[in-house]
């Protein structure tokens, strides 16, 4: 039997191989049939799923991704990374990806169920995730207090149902994000823009592998780009439903929480609050931060920052580089409605152009097209590599934790 064993890993190499012959040449012809040639939009998880029944065994049915899901991370199967593959040739397709892309950025359907009640009432509790509409201003709050605001998959539909409802509402010009208060002893009271990933729920087997593409082709870039049109039209200059966003940093905002600086336009943080992406720690690729991070604080100290852990303190150098104000703890409010005020005094359109055209320069849709392509692959590798689990057990204390 121990013989059989051995020749596991050789099998599946085998298989992603021919996977991957195939997809290189028939990426789009299969896209376009399951897409029935692009008027039917499908997001990333569904685009798996219905690449299942029409080629079986070219990515896992959604059975075998229930089973997986019970299983802790250290038991799993392994059959994600077919989905990873699947993914990563979808997104390195010009015409493909960009589609998928557009699709990813379209508002969600419960946004759409929800926005006339929340027009009207001006708030929506989406339970990980709250949204409040004051002034001219949308306020979306993660709420994730018992695992000090961390990112899961309890969160991340709330948190992108709320930023589509900010930018669906004609009422809002800029978003503002921030942390909820949470009840941990050690911060009660205190508000924690986020504490990264739930590192439990990841040991456990309970976050999938699409949650990070989910996450990074939704509603982070919906933040960073707005919500897309109807109609996908590649040839044309980028085109997009966006609003200027805010980020109020306090305590810290470790891993994803740090990620989500790089995409707002103006950042204020509370004095002594951490900034941080223990990627070497855990073992796996901080969402776009690689393509992001250098913009702001140059190669040498983002290849410190996610190589080897450098930590960056809000009033302290290099901080000065992710955040554009440091303020008091005690004085974040009033930060908020003074760049709220300063953002919309000159009027939505004109804000809007400058940031599409800053972006067009810094980002265009074709880097971030082929930085997800290389991301889906490997962070597909990372996610269920035993290095993973050690990490989180050598570092997190991971098997010690209760969800």
């Amino acid at each position: 039997m121990s013989g059989f064993l051995s020749l596991l890993p050789d099998i599946s190499e085998w298989t992603d191989k021919a996977r991957e012959d195939f997809l290189r040449e028939h990426v789009d012809d299969l896209y376009d049939e399951l897409t029935e040639g692009m008027t039917k939009p499908l997001r990333d998880q569904e685009l798996c799923f219905a690449a299942a029944e029409r080629y079986p065994g070219l990515t896992p049915t959604r059975a075998e991704i229930a089973a997986e899901s019970e299983r802790k991370l250290a038991e799993k199967e392994g059959v994600e990374i077919a989905q990873g593959l699947f993914l990563s040739h979808v997104l390195a397709s010009p015409r493909a990806g960009s589609h998928l892309i557009h699709t990813m950025l379209r508002p969600t359907q419960e946004a759409l169920e929800r926005l006339e009640d929340f027009r009207a009432s001006g708030v929506a509790d989406l339970g990980g995730a709250e949204v409040r509409r004051r002034g001219r201003a949308g306020f979306l709050e993660l709420r994730n207090p018992r695992h000090l605001n961390a990112e899961d998959d309890t969160t991340i539909g709330a948190c992108e149902v709320g930023v589509d409802l900010i930018l669906l509402d004609p009422e809002i010009e800029v978003g503002v994000m921030r942390g909820g208060m949470v009840d941990h002893p050690r911060y009660a009271g205190a508000r924690i823009f986020g504490s990264g990933l739930n590192l439990t729920r990841l040991y456990l087997g309970r976050l999938p592998y699409v949650f990070f593409l989910t996450r990074d082709l939704g509603y982070v870039n919906k933040i960073y780009r707005g919500l897309s049109g109807r109609e996908h039209r590649p040839e044309e200059p980028e085109q997009t439903t966006e609003k200027l966003w805010i980020a109020a940093a306090e305590t810290y905002a470790i891993g994803g929480a740090c990620q989500l600086l790089h995409v707002m336009d103006h950042v204020i943080a509370a004095r002594g609050c951490r900034l941080y992406l223990p990627a070497r720690k855990e073992g796996i690729i901080p969402g776009a931060s690689p393509l992001r991070l250098p913009r702001f604080v140059g190669d040498r100290l983002a290849r410190q920052a996610i190589l080897s852990g450098l930590e960056f303190e809000a009033g302290k150098a290099p901080a000065e580089l992710l955040c554009d104000e440091v303020v008091e703890p005690d004085a974040v409010d009033d930060a908020i409605d003074g760049r709220i005020e300063a953002l919309t005094s000159s009027g939505l359109v004109n804000a809007a152009a400058n940031r599409r055209a800053l972006r067009v320069g810094q980002e265009p849709l074709e880097i971030f097209r082929q930085y997800m392509a290389t991301f889906a692959k490997e962070q597909a590798y990372c996610h269920l590599s035993p290095a993973l689990v050690r990490n989180l057990e050598e570092h997190w204390n991971a098997h010690q934790r209760n969800v």
